[in-house]
C-alpha cells in the first residue's frame, strides 16, 4: 500500500499475503424538550446526519487522533489519493483530504453530536476562529501509535499537537468540559511490522507494545481535560478488499482477522482496566469489527442486501499497477468506478465509501449514546 506510484493509505497488506500460510499464527480461540428545541433552533441539520436520531449538544466538541479512517485532510504528502480525483466525489464534489469518495467516520459521530466536522489541524490557521469551536481533528492518513512506514505524526505527536493548542488556551479547561475524544488507528502499525518482519513469532508482544502505549495516550488525553474517549477496535482487517482480492473478493483473510480478534480481546481488557482505576466510565469502546460485520450483512427496506458484494472496491485501478485515483504521464486516468458507489461497501481496496461508513455508524449509535 506504500508503493511509490500511489501511496494510499490504511494498512500495508499487500506485504502479509505472502506470508498468508502462516494462518496459525494465533491460535486464541439531557436535556429537556426545552433545551433540546433551543438547540435544534441554533443547530441546523448537516447532511450525514439525515434521517439519523443525531443528537444536540452545542457546547460538545470533538479531538480527533487517527489514521485515514477519520483523517479529513491532514495528510501532508502530495501524492495521497485523497487529494486526488475521483476522491470527494460524492461529498464535496472534489477530494478534500478525505479517504473515500465522501464522508467518512469522523463526519457521522460529529453530526451524533450535533455539530459540524472539527477543523483538521493543518487548516487551522487558514480559518476564523469561530471554525475551531467543534474541535479539532489531528488524525494523519498512513499513521500509527508508533511510526510506521509514512512520515506522518504517530499517535503521540499528534496528542503533542492537541497539548499545543491547550497550553496556547485555544481552547481551555472549561472549553474541554463537554468535549469528546475519538481515537482510531493501529491497522498501520501492523502493516509496519509485517513489512519489517519475515519471522512473525514476535507479532503477539508486539501486539502487547501497541496496546500498552495506547493506553498511555489515551491516559494523556484524559489527563488534557477531556471527559469523556472513544477509542475503536481494529476492523476485520482480512475482510479488505486488498486480501479479499485472492478469493475474487468473496471470503476474509482468516490470518488478519485473527490478528484483529487478538487486538480487540486486549484493548477490551485494557479499557476495562483504565474505566476501573478511574472509577467513571471514561473510555468506551466503538466496535468496528462488529458494525463492519453487521453493515455487510445489512438490508434496505425491500430486504434485500445493501451490499451485494460487500468486499468489492467500487474504485480501483485499471490493472494491478494503478489503483484508485491514478493517472498516466499525460494525466489519461487509470482507474475505473463503479456505477452506484452508494452500494459498494468498500470505495478503494482499503477504505470504505460513504455509504459503507454509514451502515457502520448506524450499528454504532448504541455505543455513541455511552459518551453524552
Amino acid at each position: 500500500m506504500y508503493g511509490k506510484k500511489n501511496r494510499c493509505y490504511k494498512d500495508t497488506i499487500s506485504s502479509f499475503s505472502k506470508t498468508s500460510a502462516s494462518s496459525n499464527i494465533f491460535q486464541m480461540d439531557k436535556k429537556s424538550n426545552f433545551l433540546f428545541l433551543l438547540f435544534s433552533i441554533i443547530f441546523t441539520e448537516t447532511p450525514a446526519a439525515k434521517g439519523s436520531n443525531r443528537h444536540q449538544f452545542g457546547s460538545t466538541k470533538l479531538f480527533v487522533f487517527g489514521d485515514s479512517y477519520v483523517d479529513t485532510g491532514n495528510s501532508r504528502n502530495p501524492a495521497s489519493c485523497s487529494w486526488k480525483e475521483p476522491y470527494g466525489i460524492t461529498f464535496p464534489g472534489k477530494p478534500t483530504g478525505r479517504f473515500s469518495d465522501g464522508r467518512v467516520l469522523t463526519d457521522y459521530i460529529a453530526s451524533f453530536s450535533g455539530i459540524s466536522s472539527p477543523i483538521a489541524y493543518e487548516r487551522r490557521k487558514l480559518v476564523k476562529k469561530s471554525k475551531l469551536q467543534f474541535g479539532m481533528n489531528f488524525a494523519c492518513g498512513g499513521t500509527g501509535v508508533f511510526d510506521t512506514l509514512d512520515n506522518g505524526p504517530n499517535m503521540t505527536t499528534q496528542i503533542n499537537f492537541f497539548q499545543q493548542q491547550v497550553e496556547q488556551e485555544v481552547y481551555s479547561k472549561c472549553n474541554l468540559n463537554s468535549s469528546v475524544a475519538l481515537v482510531s488507528l493501529a491497522g498501520n502499525d501492523y502493516g509496519a511490522f509485517v513489512a519489517k518482519h519475515v519471522d512473525l513469532k514476535d507479532l503477539r508482544a508486539f501486539t502487547s507494545s501497541i496496546i500498552n502505549q495506547l493506553a498511555i495516550n489515551l491516559e494523556r488525553i484524559r489527563s488534557l481535560g477531556v471527559p469523556k474517549i472513544a477509542v475503536t477496535a481494529i476492523e476485520p482487517m482480512g475482510c479488505l478488499p486488498h486480501p479479499a482480492a485472492s478469493s475474487s473478493y468473496q471470503n476474509c483473510s482468516e490470518t488478519w482477522n485473527l490478528i484483529s480478534n487478538f487486538h480487540n480481546q486486549m484493548l477490551q481488557q485494557t479499557v476495562q482496566k483504565l474505566n476501573g482505576e478511574s472509577r467513571k466510565s471514561v473510555f468506551t469502546i466503538l466496535d468496528l469489527n462488529s458494525a463492519f460485520r453487521s453493515a455487510f450483512k445489512s438490508q434496505d427496506r425491500a430486504g434485500n442486501l445493501k451490499f451485494k458484494h460487500p468486499l468489492k472496491p467500487c474504485c480501483v485501478g485499471v490493472s494491478k499497477d494503478y489503483s484508485c485515483g491514478s493517472v498516466d504521464k499525460t494525466g489519461a486516468r487509470k482507474y475505473t468506478i463503479c456505477k452506484n458507489p452508494e452500494r459498494s461497501f468498500f470505495w478503494d481496496t482499503l477504505h470504505p465509501s460513504q455509504g459503507g461508513w454509514r451502515a457502520v455508524y448506524s450499528v454504532l449509535q448504541s455505543s455513541l449514546q455511552q459518551l453524552y
